[in-house]
């Protein structure tokens, strides 16, 4: 046999006879779901996309790195050229290390006229500055030195090269030069 059909007109009369025997939690599930506009899907689903962010606070130290050994910036004490260029190849002399027998060896350090042409604008500058050292290591330190390379292959650790750099930049600076 088959089955019978349902009109529009026989649906509205069973639920106005199954309605009012429903409890309203019940009617509600029954009711047929209203369509959801554009905006209300749009604002679910930025709800949804919020509740899937991790909101805990950023620790910049761990994103945000600088160079690992920046040194300090170095304060210029002098403001002749000479006591300045004697200043700066004190300062990196004592930063890069030094050497003997040769300008500059395998590991970065250097001797006392390989400091001095490191830092110095020009070669005529980078000389004026060794004239001027010579001269303060004999009259102040060892009258037999015959120059500046000589007398820094004589020395037995950095410290005595660095110690005649920085005198040389206070002499220099008193000096005028």
């Amino acid at each position: 046999m088959p089955a019978p059909t349902l009109t529009a007109a026989a649906l509205d009369q069973a639920a106005a006879r199954i309605a009012p025997t429903l409890t309203e939690p019940e009617r509600d599930a029954w009711a047929a779901p209203a369509a959801l506009s554009f905006d209300e899907r749009l604002a679910l689903a930025a709800l949804a996309v919020d509740a899937r962010i991790d909101t805990a606070t950023l620790d910049l130290a761990d994103v945000i790195r600088g160079p690992v050994d920046t040194p300090a910036p170095v304060l210029q004490p002098y403001r002749t050229p000479i006591a300045a260029l004697l200043h700066r190849a004190h300062t990196r002399l004592l930063g890069d290390g030094w050497c003997t027998g040769r300008l500059r060896d395998e590991q970065g350090a250097r001797c006392l006229i390989g400091t001095i042409r490191a830092e110095a604008g020009s070669r005529s500058e980078a000389d004026d500055a060794c004239t001027f050292l010579l001269d303060i290591v004999r009259n102040e330190f060892d009258p037999t030195a015959e120059t500046i390379a000589s007398w820094n292959d004589r020395q037995r650790d950095g410290h005595m090269p660095a110690r005649i750099l920085g005198h040389a930049a206070s002499r220099a600076d008193a000096r005028g030069i």
